[in-house]
């Protein structure tokens, strides 16, 4: 690829546990790729997260999840690369990695308000805003975006919006909806894609012991 074909390429980054991926992800990646107009955007479940206190499922459940989630979707891509990167998964070296591989690529990092708001305790997030546009995404709760970051700080892009249909639906609920026995299959199959809750059900996921 020439160096001028290269500098066109919009490549998006969405990372996140998905345990399990649900309807609200599925959503936000259509969104990403339309509203930005991505060449690409590559899902990137987690290996081991820094940053959560609880135990994730275990990765190839994950991995396989967000495949079924996202198989299908034009111009996204999962990419497993932090569930094959021993050690904590760190954005910053995913997007190295990326930028690495893609030279002259503009690199788009697609998160939710929540993660926005606790960008300053990421590791290197000096270095991510300059190497990524940063595009926030809409959620439903009262949380906002300006919440916990300094005002002071002049990021190098402006701060893109992605705008959402109001989906209140989060994986901590549906996890444990599903420990409580309150998700029936037609339930399940209402806040994930249907082949996500075929596979949670198959391998009995977030049912406790």
């Amino acid at each position: 690829m020439s160096e001028a074909a290269a500098s066109a390429r919009r490549i998006g980054m969405f990372g996140g546990s998905f345990d399990p991926p649900h309807r609200a992800h599925v959503a936000l990646a259509q969104a990403a790729v339309a509203q930005l107009q991505l060449d690409v955007l590559l899902v990137v479940p987690t290996g081991q997260a820094w940053y959560k206190e609880r135990a994730l499922s275990a990765p190839e459940h994950r991995l396989a999840m967000s495949r079924l989630a996202f198989d299908g979707l034009a111009r996204v891509q999962v990419d497993a690369r932090e569930i094959q990167r021993p050690g904590p998964s760190f954005t910053i070296d995913t997007l190295e990695a990326l930028q690495a591989e893609n030279p002259g690529a503009q690199l788009y990092l697609v998160m939710g308000k929540d993660q926005f708001a606790a960008l300053q305790t990421w590791r290197r997030w000096q270095d991510l805003i300059q190497i990524a546009i940063i595009c926030i995404a809409d959620r439903a709760g009262p949380a906002r975006a300006e919440a916990g970051f300094d005002p002071e700080i002049r990021l190098p892009h402006p701060l893109l919006p992605l705008q959402l249909p109001l989906m209140p639906v989060s994986a901590t609920d549906i996890r444990r909806q599903i420990t409580a026995g309150a998700a029936t299959p037609q339930e399940l199959a209402r806040l994930v894609p249907e082949p996500v809750a075929r596979y949670i059900e198959r391998h009995r996921l977030y049912i406790s012991p």
